[in-house]
């Protein structure tokens, strides 16, 4: 018997599946991720699986959200950008600045024009200076030039001088991204190398897990597009797998139901993911997905990731009332259910006057060398602080000020996570969840809700209820839910750009959600129906918790899946190894039919010609791509398409054609 295991690590949650050779689940584990030391909550799930059939395993795949949780709430390993070409207009409009800090970006002349060729030289010197001053306080370098995917040259050089200098790894957009849009693929390069050190510790995790329980599969890891790669490739484009996460529960949210037509929706505890699935395929964008607030250029599912989850914070909205997330923080209830002796803090802070500083404990949550190496000495005492157990800031606040702002620095930086009353406490509260502390859930609803009361005048609520807060939080997440579905609705049918959807999607979900509490004999002007002919598959932990009462109140049908709190671990191991190279040819005057290669722009008179070209070299790059991410074997096929015209004057007129290898196969196996 072979069998294949499955492996996700999310925010809150790392689960393990083992699937038998016909792909169906036999064994199931959840356990929660360990951030500050990953291999924790990895060898904890798989201690639960059986261990004669992990003996059996011929391929092991890993998918991840914490790589998009990173991206969604802005937060990241150090890094600086280095600019050839680039105009300060472009640098704004990439978001750069807001991203990572105007320090972190170097300026430098460079670049080339549309047609490849060199705008002005590399000044050797001052990119010299720029990485030797930037190498010893960043953990990797991202390199763009302008209109680099018509002639890599530059990128390609000032990678050589990174490499000479220091040991940082390089990320390169041309290598990334093959559009033009320089202030995208600039921001897709800076996404890319932010990445790099975390996908390297939770790869050398998983390695090391598996070696503890003597499995020597192969390890694949699942890439935003569904596909697959080995974990070679995915540390060098680890920005691929950003929505790794809700790529595999797409497949595994298919595979559990049986359904090939659905809209899908997984809930985790830092984002949900949306996307509609016809034919048994999600769709693709190709155009760059829409994650948080960014929208890096790679090609994956198309998914609406929101920040919205089960530990997502509540937050005051500009004195609108209440939002949730896109910040995660620590349920109280799982803060309690680790620290218990939190509990006592928490029963006395119900009694006492409301201050902003209640209910906020602080916890390590992730180590990073180069961002530690970098800490001032009030914020690495901090640190070694928090290795004894969380923090209460009420307490820092009124004994130790230089150590409370310390820790605020910490958490800002991502070292460190804020506790706070959440979704997942409100659950836990009203008894739609039980794993966690429901004691700390109740004491934190009544603190939070004395805290929005006195300090910001939000809510009516009876002092010392804990109920109809939580009530109230939960009917947020719903109607959130619920508008976020119809957005994706609407954006699905092609009429509309998020920021034009989100708008029309507040009016028609409170269209919708009011139906079902229309007076009784009352005659609506409006009747919606949403999706009535897809059902809605939701995976993910807190799903059960939420949404049925979505589905009832958009009137839409319900498919909860078995496993399916464990669906991307599932769908992990449903994909299959795929590379795609696009090369573009153009006709910059009549005449003359240019080839954008690797190594510069080549001309041809003959159309034929170019596009032989084109096809020969994406082909033999797509095939050496899958190979080298771990295909058993290759099949290559082609798309392209043409911008072209034609009328009775000029005839048919050719500007330009893209051209695309498709390299796909099966991935590598244990065993013959």
């Amino acid at each position: 018997m072979r069998y294949f295991l499955g492996i996700d690590t999310g925010g809150t949650y790392t689960d393990a599946v083992l699937l038998d050779q016909d792909k169906q689940v036999v064994a199931a584990a959840k356990s929660l991720t360990t951030r500050f030391d990953l291999a924790v909550g990895i060898s904890a799930s798989l201690d639960r699986l059986p261990k004669d059939r992990l003996a059996q395993v011929v391929l092991v795949s890993l998918s991840t959200t914490l790589t998009t949780n990173s991206v969604v709430e802005g937060k990241g390993s150090p890094i600086c950008v280095l600019l050839a070409g680039y105009e300060a207009a472009q640098i704004k409009s990439s978001g750069l600045v807001e991203l990572l800090g105007a320090e972190a970006i170097v300026a430098l002349p460079g670049g080339h024009d549309a047609g490849g060729q060199p705008l002005t030289g590399l000044d050797e010197a001052a990119s010299r200076a720029a990485i030797l001053r930037h190498a010893p306080r960043v953990s990797a370098f991202a390199i763009s030039a302008s209109f680099a995917v018509r002639n890599p040259a530059h990128e390609q050089q000032l990678r050589a001088w990174v490499e000479e200098l220091c040991d940082k790894p390089v990320t390169c957009g041309h290598e990334l991204a093959s559009s033009l849009g320089a202030p995208r693929r600039a921001l897709t390069a800076a996404l890319n190398a932010r990445m790099i050190s975390h996908i390297k510790a939770l790869i050398a995790s998983v390695k090391r897990t598996l070696a503890l329980h003597e499995v020597a599969a192969p390890l694949m890891m699942v890439k935003g597009d569904g596909t697959l790669v080995n974990v070679a490739s995915a540390l060098q484009r680890p920005v691929g797998t950003v929505l790794s996460g809700p790529a595999a529960s797409l497949l595994g949210a298919c595979a559990l139901s049986g359904l090939s037509d659905a809209i899908v929706a997984d809930m985790g505890g830092t984002t949900t993911d949306i996307a509609i699935v016809r034919g048994g395929q999600p769709a693709l964008s190709f155009d760059g997905a829409m994650i948080g607030d960014w929208r890096p250029m790679i090609e994956a599912v198309k998914v609406y990731a929101i920040g919205l989850g089960g530990d997502s914070e509540i937050r005051i909205l500009g004195g609108q009332g209440l939002a949730i997330g896109p910040r995660r923080v620590l349920p109280l209830s799982l803060l309690a259910h680790e620290h218990p002796k939190v509990l006592a803090v928490l029963e006395r802070q119900q009694h006492e006057s409301p201050h902003a500083s209640q209910i906020r404990f602080v916890q390590r949550l992730q180590g990073h060398d180069a961002m530690i190496d970098r800490l001032p000495d009030d914020e690495l005492r901090a640190w070694e602080q928090l290795a004894q157990g969380p923090l209460d800031m009420e307490h820092c606040n009124i004994h130790d000020r230089v150590m409370s702002r310390a820790l605020a620095r910490l958490e800002r930086k991502g070292l460190a996570i804020y506790s706070g009353f959440t979704p997942s406490d409100a659950a836990h509260v009203l008894g739609l969840s039980d794993h966690w502390s429901h004691d700390a859930a109740v004491f934190g609803a009544r603190i939070w809700a004395r805290q929005m009361r006195h300090l910001y005048g939000l809510g009516t609520w009876t002092l010392g209820d804990a109920v109809a807060p939580s009530r109230q939080v939960v009917d947020l997440v719903i109607a959130t839910i619920s508008q976020k579905l119809i957005e994706a609705g609407l954006n699905d049918a092609g009429h509309m750009n998020e920021t034009n959807a989100g708008r029309v999607a507040a009016l028609l979900t409170q269209l919708a959600l009011s139906q079902g509490q229309a007076a009784a004999g009352a005659h609506a002007l409006f009747k919606l129906q949403f999706a009535p002919d897809l059902p809605l598959v939701a995976v993910g932990a807190p799903a059960a918790s939420y949404y049925p009462e979505v589905a009832r109140g958009l009137g839409i049908a319900l498919v909860l899946p078995p496993f399916g709190e464990v669906a991307n671990a599932v769908g992990s191991v449903f994909g299959r190894v795929s590379q795609r190279v696009h090369m573009t040819v153009t006709q910059p005057v009549r005449g003359v039919y240019r080839v954008f290669t690797p190594d510069g722009p080549r001309d041809f008179a003959a159309l034929d010609a170019a596009l032989s070209l084109a096809r020969d070299l994406a082909a033999g790059e797509a095939h050496l791509r899958a190979l080298q991410a771990g295909a058993a074997q290759v099949d290559v096929r082609f798309a392209q398409s043409d911008n072209s015209v034609s009328n009775d004057i000029d005839g048919h007129m050719f500007f330009e054609a893209i051209v695309t290898a498709i390299a796909s196969g099966p991935p590598v196996m244990l065993g013959p």
